[in-house]
């Protein structure tokens, strides 16, 4: 059963979810308090109130912010928690996830040695081939809800283990976010891409879609992860989205999978 504010607070309550919620989608009128709250801490997240990495107030001081119980907060808390959107730190208090971090870098990475867990391989050795700005073909625009021919973003970059190149990656994003976005920042930042994202360019990928497929080493994969051509590979394309749901990254990945496999956890 839902959480019910004191009668004091209602009027209140009312008025902050009103204006927090005044560019997002209706909440229905029997959304449970608790999902109440946790989209207005999602909103704050939305409009950078909190940045990747800082301490978001106390569990108490939200209470007192929007008139309710600590237990609402704690289960809103728990929940963006759940999502890895904010990280807990015994002691310490509860923080905007960024992927800097070390237990959320291989978050969005799937391919893992056969003998090895991810990030056991050590960072990749990354091989930007190029960045440019190009103009959206009619399917990146339509995953990226962009209009064919606007302004993009592409890079390809080759991510290589113990010296052996692993994963051909084609990205695209769009351009109006990235200003300045330059093969040079992307050879001499050597932190995970989705965190120069953040630090650089305030956009946080939260989560993402993924569609795989076998495809066979041809039209010079073969060249770039220097496999016989022909050679089965695993094609994984991805759409990642920020706060808002909105798609910011198209990514088409190329893995090799005679020494990795790719590993998800379902439930």
């Amino acid at each position: 059963m839902s959480e019910t504010p004191p009668p004091f607070a209602e009027k209140v309550l009312a008025d902050v979810v009103s204006t927090a919620f005044a560019s997002l989608p209706a909440t229905p009128s029997f959304s449970p308090l608790y999902q109440q709250i946790k989209g207005l801490i999602l909103n704050s997240l939305r409009l950078s109130e909190w940045k990747p990495g800082e301490a978001i107030p106390s569990e108490m001081e939200l209470a007192t912010r929007y008139r309710v119980s600590q237990g609402t907060v704690r289960k809103a808390i728990d929940e963006l928690a759940s999502e890895n959107l904010l990280v807990r730190r015994q002691g310490k208090g509860t923080f905007v996830a960024t992927h800097a971090a070390q237990q959320v870098q291989f978050r969005f990475l799937k391919l893992v040695p056969d003998s090895g867990t991810p990030g056991s391989e050590g960072p990749a050795q990354r091989n930007i081939i190029e960045c440019r700005r190009t103009r959206a073909s009619a399917d990146i625009a339509r995953a990226l809800e962009l209009k064919t021919g606007d302004a993009v973003m592409q890079v390809r970059r080759v991510l290589s283990f113990a010296g052996t190149p692993t994963i051909l990656e084609d990205i695209w994003l769009p351009a109006t976010h990235f200003k300045g976005l330059t093969a040079e920042r992307l050879i001499n930042d050597k932190g995970p891409m989705y965190a120069l994202f953040e630090a650089e360019f305030n956009v946080r990928m939260v989560r993402a879609e993924e569609k795989i497929r076998a495809e066979p080493a041809i039209d010079g994969l073969e060249l770039l992860l220097q496999v016989k051509p022909g050679t089965p590979l695993l094609s994984v394309e991805r759409i990642a989205y920020t706060y808002k749901d909105e798609p910011m990254e198209l990514r088409r990945g190329y893995y090799r999978t005679d020494t990795h496999h790719y590993h998800n956890t379902l439930g």
